[in-house]
């Protein structure tokens, strides 16, 4: 059975520091690329980050680039987004993403919740 399970979500304030992880099982983790997305209040789900299996990493959103850091352990098979210097607009609920490099399968966590606030 898939799994992707999140963790690391929290309260921080404004300036902080948060590692969201993500555990991954049922599946080649190390052939798959990996992804965090985000969804806040009232906005559509957003590409954040992704690493292929290669370690190659693209980021996507413009407002976090050189605050968050995608990588990967495929020893623990487990996907990491460091989050640092963060603001309000962070908030969100963050979920993990799996695609097969044929883009065949495609998994999902059930997500963790991030919120940033004084």
């Amino acid at each position: 059975q898939v799994q992707l399970v999140e963790s690391g979500g929290g309260l921080v304030q404004p300036g902080g520091s948060l590692r969201l992880s993500c555990a991954a099982s049922g599946f080649t983790f190390s052939s798959y690329s990996m992804s965090w997305y985000r969804q806040g209040p009232g906005k559509e789900r957003e590409l954040v980050a992704t690493i292929k299996d290669d370690y190659t990493i693209t980021n996507y959103v413009d407002s976090v680039k050189g605050r968050f850091t995608i990588s990967r352990d495929n020893g623990k098979a487990t996907v990491y987004l460091q989050m640092n210097s963060l603001k309000s607009e962070d908030t969100a609920v963050y979920y993990c993403n799996a695609r097969s490099s044929n883009w065949r399968r495609n998994y999902w966590g059930q997500g963790t919740q991030v919120t940033v606030s004084s």
